[in-house]
């Protein structure tokens, strides 16, 4: 139904035609649009508007050739040599080990201790 639909008019909030609609939503409001529909003949006009907000934190995505750092404990035998077998290198002064994404991708244990920067 939208994409039959050609908008028109694209406002913010504080433009002119929006202030009722400011009075109404208020800092909810984000923008504006008039819609005109062809087949049906008629005029539209809709608004965005946020219902909710939360914190979140960005999620990060690496590349196969990325570097990233993992941190793995000395104790942690098992994890350290999964860590040799795909090519990771222990970095000494950070106390950290350096491998490709690539390589540990499909491993949840490995991921999940990779350090964001």
């Amino acid at each position: 139904m939208l994409k039959d639909m050609k908008s028109y008019a694209h406002l913010k909030p504080g433009q002119k035609g929006t202030r009722r609609l400011v009075e109404k939503y208020g800092k909810s409001l984000l923008c504006v649009r008039y819609r005109y529909d062809g087949i049906r003949g008629v005029r539209l006009k809709t608004v965005e508007i946020i219902v909710e907000e939360k914190p979140s934190t960005p999620s990060f995505r690496y590349r196969d050739m990325d570097i990233v750092t993992v941190m793995v404990h000395y104790t942690e035998k098992a994890l350290r040599e999964t860590l040799k077998a795909a090519g990771g290198r222990w970095d000494p002064e950070e106390k950290l080990w350096r491998v490709r994404y690539g390589s540990i991708r499909g491993d949840a244990g490995l991921v999940e201790r990779i350090m964001r920067e």
